[in-house]
C-alpha cells in the first residue's frame, strides 16, 4: 500500500490532487457480513467471530493478546487459550443462573481477566458492561443501578474500596466474582460468601472449557456503554451482536489491519474505543494485540512501540499531545521503524499533531470521528487517502453523512453547499448503531429527526468531501454575531512553539455577548511571562483574525479532561464564572 500523503500544512482550502480517485467502490453491509463466519445454526455472535472463528481458521496457536505487565515479563494468551478461558466463563455464568440478556459488569484494570469476562459474557449471550476502574463508588452505583447489573467481576482491593459500602444500593447484584490482586490469594469470609461473593479462579478452574456459543442474532443485545452529557444522569447506550460487522470492516478499511500486524490500541476497555477497537475489531481481524497494564508514561510507551514492534497504533489526541510535550529527543532513543500506521480518536486531532507524527515518528496520525452511540468509526482519514491535517476525513464505506440544519419546528434541511457549518448527521442503519438508551426511549427518540441521527456535533464539509469538526453544539461560542468553534482557536494556538495544549471558552461580555478566552498549557521549560501572553494573543490574531482570536489568555498547569481524554470545556467555563462543576464522575484524576 502506498505511503499516506499529507496534502499541505495549510489547514484551510486544501485540495486533493486531481489524479486521485474520489469515487468509493460499491459497498453493502450485507456483503460485509459475508466476510464473517456466522454461527453454525444461523445468527451472529461477537465472541465467536473474534475468537472461535480464528481457531477454526488455524490461528489457535497464534498470540491473540500480549499483556505487557507493570513489572516482569509479558503474558501471551493464544487464540486457543482465549477460546478455552471464555468458554469456562460462559459456563460459570450458566451455572450461576444468569439469564440471557442479563447484565455482567466489570470493574477491572487492563488485565487478562477483563478480556476473558468480556468475551465469555458475549459467548454466553449475556450483556456486558465495562466500568472504568478509576470510578468512585457513586458513579459505579449509578451505572450498575441503571444497568441492573446481575454480576460484577472485580478485584478484591477494588471491591473493598469501592463496592462493599454500596451493596445495599444494588438489589439486582447477586454475584461478585473476585479476581486476585497480583500474588495475593482471594480471601472470602462466610458473610461475603452468603452475599454471593466468589473466587474467580476457583469458579473458572471447576468449569468446563467447552461451551456451545449462545444462539444470538444480529439484533441480540451484547454490549452496553454509559455516556454522560454535560448534565443529567449517565445514559446506557445498548449495542447488539450485529455491530461486529462494522468492527471488522473498519478494522480493515480504516485501521488497515492485516493478519500479521502487531496492533496496540491504548484506550481502556472501560470506554467504547477500548471495547470496539481494543478487543473486538483486532481479534476479528486475527491480529496480535498489545495490552499495557500500566498508565501513560512517555518513555514506557516508546519502549513498547519499539520492543513489541508495533505496526498499527491507535491512540488519543491527549496522549499525542503528552508525547509532544515530552519533546522530540525521547523517541530518537527507540527504533520505531516497525510502525506503519498511526490513528487517533477522541478529541479532534490538531493539525500540529499530525505534522509532529510525520516529523518525529516518521508517520502522520490519521484522525477519525465517531461516538459511543455510533459504536464504531463513521468518518476517517484512511490509509488509502491523502490526509488533510485537522480534518475528520470522509465517511467510511456504508456510512451516509451530511451537514444539516434543524429548524425550530424540527424540520431537517440538508446543507449541500460546501464550507457551511451545521450539525453532523448520519443516515441510520449501520450495524453498530446503538439501539436504545436503556429505560429512556424518549431520550433515544430525540436523537432522530427527519430520517437522520443527529450527533450533536457541529461540522462543515469542504468541496472535496472532507468533514471538519467545529465543536459540540453546546461548546460553540457566539461572539459579536460570529459562531466560533473552540477547536479552531485551540489548534491555532498549538501552532506556537511554546504551547502544549489549549482549551477555549466563551466568557460573557456586555458588548460582544461573549469574548474568546483561552487556557494554555505551555511546553516544559517555557517561562510564563506577560510578554509570552501578549505574543500568543498577537500570534492568534495573525492566524485567526480579530473576530475569532482570544481576547484573554490564562496559563494553567493542566486542562480538565474526561478519563477518555476529552477536554471538559464546560468545567473551564463554570470555574471561570464561579458556577457549580456539576457531574464530574468522568473527570480525569477525580477521587476514586
Amino acid at each position: 500500500m502506498a505511503r499516506p500523503t499529507i496534502i499541505s500544512k495549510t489547514p484551510q482550502h486544501l485540495r486533493v490532487p486531481p489524479n486521485l480517485p474520489l469515487e468509493r467502490p460499491p459497498f453493502s453491509w450485507s456483503q460485509a457480513a459475508k466476510e464473517l463466519e456466522g454461527l453454525p445454526g444461523g445468527g451472529v455472535n461477537i465472541a465467536h467471530e473474534a475468537v472461535d472463528r480464528q481457531v477454526r481458521r488455524g490461528l489457535g496457536s497464534k498470540t491473540a493478546l500480549r499483556i505487557v505487565r507493570k513489572r516482569g515479563p509479558a503474558q501471551d494468551i493464544s487464540y486457543a487459550e482465549l477460546s478455552s478461558r471464555t468458554s469456562r466463563f460462559a459456563n460459570v455464568l450458566q451455572t450461576l443462573g444468569v439469564a440471557a440478556g442479563e447484565a455482567v459488569f466489570s470493574l477491572l484494570g487492563r488485565q487478562a481477566e477483563l478480556y476473558v469476562a468480556v468475551l465469555g459474557t458475549l459467548k454466553a449471550g449475556r450483556v456486558f458492561c465495562p466500568l472504568f476502574s478509576a470510578f468512585g463508588p457513586e458513579p459505579i452505583a449509578t451505572r450498575m443501578g441503571i444497568g441492573e447489573g446481575r454480576v460484577l467481576v472485580t478485584t478484591q482491593r477494588l471491591y473493598e474500596r469501592k463496592v462493599r459500602s454500596m451493596r445495599d444500593q444494588l438489589p439486582t447484584l447477586h454475584h461478585v466474582l473476585l479476581v486476585s490482586d497480583g500474588d495475593a490469594d482471594v480471601v472470602i469470609s462466610d458473610a461475603d460468601a452468603a452475599a454471593g461473593v466468589r473466587s474467580w479462579d476457583a469458579l473458572l478452574a471447576s468449569a468446563s472449557p467447552i461451551f456451545q456459543t449462545a444462539a444470538t442474532t444480529a439484533e441480540t443485545p451484547g454490549v452496553m456503554h454509559f455516556t454522560s452529557g454535560t448534565t443529567g444522569k449517565p445514559k446506557g447506550a445498548l449495542h447488539v451482536h450485529g455491530a461486529v460487522v462494522l468492527h471488522q470492516s473498519t478494522g480493515r478499511s480504516v485501521l488497515d489491519l492485516h493478519d500479521d500486524d502487531i496492533y496496540w490500541c491504548t484506550a481502556d476497555p472501560g470506554w467504547v474505543t477500548g471495547m470496539s477497537y481494543g478487543i473486538i475489531a483486532p481479534l476479528c481481524c486475527g491480529v496480535t494485540s498489545i495490552v499495557d497494564e500500566a498508565d501513560f508514561e512517555a518513555e514506557r510507551w516508546y519502549r513498547i512501540l519499539a520492543e513489541q514492534q508495533v505496526t498499527v497504533w491507535y491512540t488519543a489526541p491527549t496522549a499525542v499531545r503528552m508525547l509532544m510535550k515530552a519533546g522530540p529527543e525521547l523517541p530518537k532513543r527507540f527504533d520505531l521503524s516497525s510502525l506503519r500506521f498511526a490513528g487517533s480518536v477522541g478529541e479532534p486531532l490538531n493539525p500540529e499533531a499530525v505534522w509532529w507524527g510525520q516529523e518525529v515518528l516518521g508517520r502522520p496520525f490519521h484522525d477519525n470521528w465517531w461516538q459511543t452511540e455510533t459504536g464504531g468509526i463513521m468518518v476517517a482519514n484512511t490509509a488509502a487517502m491523502p490526509i488533510k491535517p485537522g480534518s475528520m476525513g470522509k465517511p467510511v464505506p456504508g456510512i451516509d453523512a451530511a451537514i444539516v440544519s434543524v429548524g425550530d419546528d424540527g424540520h431537517v434541511t440538508v446543507v449541500t453547499a460546501p464550507d457551511v457549518e451545521g450539525e453532523l448527521a448520519l443516515k441510520p442503519g449501520w450495524p453498530s448503531m446503538f439501539r436504545t438508551y436503556l429505560h429512556e426511549p424518549a431520550r433515544y427518540e430525540k436523537c432522530f429527526k427527519g430520517g437522520w441521527y443527529l450527533t450533536g456535533d457541529l461540522a462543515r464539509r469542504d468541496d472535496d468531501g472532507y468533514f471538519w469538526f467545529v465543536g459540540r453544539a453546546d461548546d460553540v461560542i457566539k461572539s459579536a454575531g460570529h459562531l466560533i468553534g473552540p477547536f479552531e482557536v485551540e489548534s491555532a494556538l498549538m501552532e506556537h512553539a511554546a504551547v502544549a495544549e489549549a482549551g477555549v471558552i466563551g466568557k460573557p461580555d456586555e458588548m460582544a455577548g461573549n469574548i474568546i478566552k483561552a487556557f494554555v498549557v505551555t511546553r516544559p521549560g517555557i517561562e510564563r511571562t506577560p510578554a509570552l501572553r501578549d505574543e500568543l494573543l498577537g500570534f492568534s490574531r495573525t492566524r485567526l483574525g480579530p473576530a475569532v482570536a482570544p481576547r484573554e489568555i490564562d496559563f494553567v498547569d493542566d486542562l480538565p479532561k474526561t478519563r477518555s481524554g476529552k477536554i471538559m470545556r464546560r468545567l473551564l467555563r463554570s470555574r471561570e464564572l464561579g458556577l457549580p462543576d456539576g457531574d464530574v464522575s468522568t473527570l480525569e484524576g477525580s477521587a476514586p
